[in-house]
């Protein structure tokens, strides 16, 4: 059976097809390979002032083209237009902080401690770098990883997600505008996922694999690299725990909850998914965030499979004792899940322990720390946490002992290009943002150098 030369793309909003986008094959694989390939040798060997000049002129071609990227966001992913707009911000901050970051060669010299050698340590760039990013974040999941390797000196294959190759396919377009070379960035949409990877990762030509996304699939992506033993880095699912003291600030933890909880829905790997509230807070807790949840519209999911895949975790959770208290308003059509507060909720239910990608707050008490955070850790997932508390000395002790990759500490957002992003356990492997970002694509090497 032929494959179609053209995918939909549509609005979760309204379900109505927005446009038709060709349909990369493995073939198209291959060839998107021999122009990154290709095009790999000059790239690397351009200085990185250069480099980074043409990063900086990416930043500034996406923040002039704003309104266009934010509406695109919107139309293809759904999410509101405040959140596009923020989005698009944040996705361009990656290639400024990189194009700052290109400059700053790092190596060492010194001297071998048996004397009469020298040690020279330096960084070069992987080579060709396949990237596989997700739909809930289309600008900033693309940038995250292009900018870095473009700072490395790596030229990408990208495959966007299926729901939403829109915008990535136009960030594509504004870094050619900004001087990227032909064949250094190539964006290969396609609704055949698996068949374009697997060219990617059995081509010896590739020897970095990233990717954003779930664990199940991040699981299989590592198993077939292990063949290849291919340079990958992983950040996966998350079960983020919200944890509130007893003598937090409760509308500073109300704010920050709809905050990490509710942008874009619940639909981010760093959403808060469970809610530990000390029991001598916890009525004033629900009845101010649940006063919140009745006025609030949250964005579409992403399809009607995600919406059909929430309501079952919320009716299983029901049906174990949990009780829904308060719940959002949503349109009558398009692929909507109010948002909802749970209480009473089971600590081993699986509303607690799967990720919800969904806006479904399910609220725990608790009295004893100890066993409020062997609860929290009691997940395979270690991406992100988030702890209110009115004392810093306890809001420091207790994200200490959280077992993920980054804390929020009385905020209710953690990520920064300037700062690591990254998991533990099942959340990944390997860090995002920050310098380690650049030397995700980057390899070490070293020359011993003796002085006769």
């Amino acid at each position: 059976m032929p494959v179609p030369t053209t995918f939909p793309v549509s609005n979760p909003a309204t379900g109505a097809i927005i446009a038709e986008v060709p349909n990369g094959t493995a073939v198209d694989a291959t060839a998107a390979v021999d122009a990154a390939a290709d095009a790999f040798p000059h790239w690397a060997a351009t200085a990185p002032r250069v480099r980074a000049e043409v990063l900086r002129r990416g930043y500034e071609l996406i923040v002039a083209d704003i309104d266009r990227l934010t509406l695109l966001i919107t139309a293809e992913n759904g999410k509101s237009e405040a959140d596009a707009r923020a989005e698009v911000s944040y996705a361009a901050e990656f290639f400024r902080w990189f194009s700052e970051e290109a400059v700053r060669t790092e190596g060492e010299y010194g001297s071998s401690p048996a004397g009469g050698t020298r040690t020279i340590v330096t960084h070069r760039p992987v080579g060709v770098a396949a990237l596989v990013t997700p739909w809930n974040f289309p600008a900033a999941m693309a940038t995250r990883k292009i900018a870095p390797a473009l700072a490395a000196g790596c030229t990408v294959v990208l495959k966007p997600a299926a729901e939403t190759p829109l915008t990535a396919q136009a960030i594509a377009g504004l870094l050619t505008a900004a001087g990227v070379p032909e064949g250094v960035v190539n964006v290969l949409p396609t609704d055949s996922p698996s068949e374009v990877v697997t060219a990617w990762l059995e081509d010896e030509r590739v020897r970095k694999l990233s990717f954003t996304g779930s664990t199940r699939v991040g699981q299989a992506l590592l198993s077939q690299a292990a063949g290849r033993v291919l340079n990958t880095s992983m950040e996966l699912g998350g079960n983020a725990a919200f944890v509130v003291t007893a003598d937090a600030d409760v509308d500073a933890a109300v704010n920050g909850a709809l905050i990490a909880k509710f942008r874009n829905a619940g639909q981010a790997c760093t959403a808060a998914n469970r809610f530990y509230v000390h029991d001598a807070i916890i009525d004033e807790f629900v009845a101010r965030f649940g006063a919140a949840i009745d006025k609030l519209e949250v964005a579409p999911l992403i399809s009607a499979k995600a919406v059909t895949g929430v309501s079952g975790l919320v009716d299983e959770a029901v049906g174990d004792g949990a009780r829904i208290t308060n719940t959002g308003p949503v349109p009558a059509t398009g692929w909507y899940y109010p948002a909802t507060l749970l209480v009473d909720v089971h600590p081993g239910s699986r509303i607690v322990r799967e990720e919800i990608f969904g806006p479904v707050a399910p609220v725990i008490g608790w009295r004893d720390e100890l066993k409020m955070l062997a609860q929290v850790n009691d997940s395979e997932y270690g991406l992100a946490g988030y702890v209110y508390a009115g004392r810093l000395q306890d809001a420091l002790r207790i994200a200490e002992s959280m077992e993920a990759g980054m804390v929020g500490v009385n905020r209710g957002v953690v990520s920064d290009p300037a700062a690591p992003f990254g998991g533990v356990k099942q959340s990944g492997i390997g860090r995002e943002g920050a310098r380690e970002g650049l030397r995700a694509f980057q390899e070490t090497q070293f020359f011993s150098v003796d002085l006769g």
